[in-house]
């Protein structure tokens, strides 16, 4: 009896170290577009609402054959939602903002977009092009959730940032060519 007792403690207690150590690992994703791709470094720490919603996504295959809608150079490019037609996709319910998080909304990170509501979030992010400090969140004022930065693939974002632009079905800066998301995947660590 005794020793089952010691076995289930120490079981519990290797889950429970084990559950810190993943929550303390970063996650990369990578976004295979049809301008080169994008990887991801994903902070599950200080965003794990927001870092849990968009790898639902990811792994779901969302994301998959949408495109970059929306593109302003020296500020941002946002994707995540439409596809190149300009159909919305259907996403899953709006996720609460983690805007306060610490992460600030700087060059090559990436952050959730949302509507003036500030837990209106679900499926568009948007990578930051320049330093966008006014978009974070302060107590008195939620703003743009940032949930991880650009780890490889910066020309990349930046050629997608500088694409001409226009107005196209109801929408703002649309890339006259289509900036599609191929695929977007988990990478996998490398095994030792």
């Amino acid at each position: 009896m005794k020793i089952r007792l010691l076995c289930i403690i120490l079981l519990s207690t290797l889950c429970v170290f084990q559950a810190v150590a993943s929550e303390s690992e970063t996650v990369q994703v990578r976004l295979i577009t049809n301008q080169g791709d994008i990887e991801l470094t994903l902070d599950p720490v200080n965003a794990p609402v927001t870092v849990e919603n968009f790898l639902s996504y990811v792994d779901e295959g969302f994301y998959d054959g949408l495109i970059f809608h929306r593109v302003i150079p020296n500020f941002m490019i946002q994707g995540g939602g439409f596809d190149a037609n300009l159909q919305r996709r259907e996403t899953k319910a709006p996720i609460i903002n983690e805007s306060t998080n610490g992460l600030s909304n700087t060059r090559a990170t990436i952050a959730m977009a949302r509507t003036n509501d500030p837990d209106s979030a679900t499926s568009q992010f948007f990578i930051n092009v320049a330093n966008n400090g006014n978009l974070d969140g302060h107590p008195l004022r939620p703003g743009y959730a940032v949930f991880g930065e650009v780890s490889a693939g910066h020309d990349v974002v930046f050629t997608i940032s500088r694409m001409q632009t226009r107005p196209r079905g109801g929408h703002q800066n649309v890339p006259t060519t289509p900036v599609i998301i191929e695929r977007a995947e988990r990478i996998q660590p490398a095994t030792e």
